[in-house]
């Protein structure tokens, strides 16, 4: 898998939801092989899709996409 198409999964499975999601959410929802995310790929996502992932109480990290409605 390339990263383009990586970050194309990614950014269709949270685009489509309403709400953050796990990084075991998304991989169930894109069919995606890898049980962790390439670490590298991650980081580019923040700037290439505008990720970002919060770190909730219990530990669980939760991913989603900035608002982009400014441009």
């Amino acid at each position: 898998m390339t990263y383009e198409d990586f970050r194309e999964k990614i950014d269709l499975v949270l685009r489509a939801e309403c709400g953050p999601l796990t990084w075991t959410e998304i991989r169930t929802r894109a069919r995606l092989p890898q049980k962790f995310p390439n670490n590298q790929w991650v980081h580019s996502l923040q700037s290439d899709i505008g990720l970002e992932r919060n770190r909730d109480a219990g530990g669980i990290i939760h991913w989603q996409l900035r608002d982009r409605t400014g441009g």
